[in-house]
């Protein structure tokens, strides 16, 4: 999407370790009428489909999660990545690697909040090794529902996350693919289609 790939030139910044930082207009300071477009585009490329709940993981998905979920006037549910004293019991749960803190944290989704036969849209901000994904996916899977696609704002194109993903027949649409990045310059390259 143009005006994403657009304001990643104009805003976003290439750091050390293969870093893409949006935090300025995406994941730490939001600018919200941007959100709004993409998750207008995430809209219009889902609409074709049956949505009954989205889903994302705590804590920089859940923005546009939320803006999508309205779009499509249906329940938010977001996976938490540590247990706390309101989480009851029955969970379902899947350990997750994550690349950006170095950590493996289970993911938990309450059982009252996904269902057997619901249609799940999962939604993120990043996809890269695409570990974050599939914990999501299994969490699905282990309530009986069905992944009905995939919404992510950046994927890093040139890692497997997304060629994995979309190899076990789920339907991956991101917004800006990055086919390089270069720390050294700030130079930003996306995928042409």
């Amino acid at each position: 999407m143009q005006l994403l790939e657009d304001r990643i030139l104009r805003d976003g910044k290439v750091a050390p370790g293969n870093v893409l930082r949006v935090d300025s207009f995406i994941n730490h300071c939001m600018d919200i009428d941007l959100l709004e477009k993409l998750a207008e585009e995430f809209y219009r490329l889902f609409s074709d489909r049956k949505v009954d709940r989205v889903l994302t993981i705590e804590a920089s998905g859940i923005a546009i999660a939320t803006l999508v979920a309205r779009l499509f006037r249906v329940p938010l549910v977001f996976a938490k990545k540590s247990k706390s004293s309101n989480i009851p019991d029955t969970v379902y749960s899947c350990p997750v690697k994550s690349y950006t803190h170095g950590n493996v944290n289970t993911i938990l989704v309450t059982r009252d909040y996904l269902k057997a036969g619901e249609n799940v849209l999962l939604i993120d901000d990043f996809l890269a090794h695409g570990e974050a994904l599939r914990g999501l996916i299994d969490v699905v899977e282990q309530a009986g529902a069905t992944v009905v696609g995939a919404g992510i704002l950046v994927e890093k194109a040139y890692q497997q996350g997304g060629s994995d993903i979309r190899a076990r027949g789920i339907q991956v649409e991101s917004l800006a693919r990055v086919a390089a990045m270069d720390d050294v310059t700030g130079t930003v390259e996306f995928v042409k289609d």
